[in-house]
């Protein structure tokens, strides 16, 4: 199962790379035919697709690797620097989008083939729309930070696109020229924003950010059900490091308990917590019954 995700989620990333230059050609082209500064803006953003689909590739499969000797817990926080990378890439891009605006501002022209470059344009924001849902839906099944972060700043450049198309619209309704480089302004603020955002969910993954709130009330529920035999579940803590999850706790067992009888219900608390929730690893450190606790007590169901 683990083989064919991780295939699946290399696949997808391989595509990226070809995609990504398809639609650079379709939004250059559509630029070139209007001379539009709002569209040469879309189509920079789109060379930052390009680049991060080739960093998203190599480093989605050096993410995949098993843990080695080195690396005994994996490979997986290499997608979070992808994510990083990617997010500095689209900030980039959005400040080259605004020395290009700030330029046209001193001497907005009209647009040439608007129609034509629009349609252009649209088919390109088409592509892209499904493309970033699909790469979306699959990074957030198979956990695959890299492969999300691609998604969310292929959205991002939909975005966009549909207003860059509704702000050339208006251009060429009401002749106002001065239109075009403010709306490449304005597109890209909305760059910068997207790629905070990218940035910021990334350095949460390398700052091992604990599992979201519902993921961690299954895994108290799956201790809660499967811990008969021992007297306490404390110390319980989790982190994410791209598809991978780690969770550890201590469990409290009677002074009396051989340490087979201990084994047998640390055994039957990993299968539970990994089947609430996949992919996880778990850590237990067996302690003895009047030990002091520490950390946040599990409330156990018996």
């Amino acid at each position: 199962m683990a083989t064919q995700t991780d295939t699946l989620v290399q696949r997808l990333a391989f595509w990226g790379i070809p995609l990504s230059f398809g639609v650079m050609g379709l939004k250059l082209v559509a630029w070139w035919v209007t001379g539009s500064v709002a569209l040469l803006s879309d189509g920079l953003e789109s060379t930052v697709n390009v680049v991060a689909a080739f960093i998203a590739y190599f480093v989605i499969r050096y993410a995949q690797k098993p843990a080695d000797r080195d690396h005994p817990y994996g490979h997986h926080k290499a997608e979070y620097l992808s994510a990083v990378l990617e997010g500095v890439l689209i900030v980039v891009a959005a400040l080259l989008i605004i020395r290009e605006a700030g330029a046209a501002l001193r001497s907005p022209e009209m647009l040439d083939a608007p129609v034509l470059g629009l349609a252009i344009n649209a088919a390109a924001a088409v592509i892209n729309l499904v493309w970033a849902r699909l790469l979306i839906r699959v990074g957030k099944s198979h956990r695959s930070p890299a492969l999300s972060a691609d998604g969310h700043h292929i959205m991002s450049d939909v975005v966009t696109s549909a207003g860059v198309l509704v702000g050339l619209g208006l251009v060429i309704a009401t002749g106002y020229a001065i239109l075009d480089p403010i709306l490449a302004i304005v597109v890209a603020c909305n760059i910068i924003w997207q790629g905070w955002k990218v940035i910021s969910h990334s350095v949460d993954g390398l700052m091992d950010k604990a599992v979201e709130p519902e993921e961690e009330e299954a895994i108290r529920q799956a201790i809660k059900a499967n811990s008969e035999g021992s007297l306490g579940v404390h110390y319980l803590r989790s982190r994410r490091a791209g598809a991978a999850t780690f969770v550890a706790f201590d469990l409290v067992v009677p002074a009396r308990m051989s340490v087979g009888d201990a084994h047998v219900i640390c055994d039957r608390l990993e299968l539970a917590v990994h089947n609430a929730v996949p992919g996880t690893r778990v850590t237990i450190h067996v302690e003895p019954e009047n030990e002091m606790a520490h950390g946040a007590d599990v409330e156990l169901g018996h």
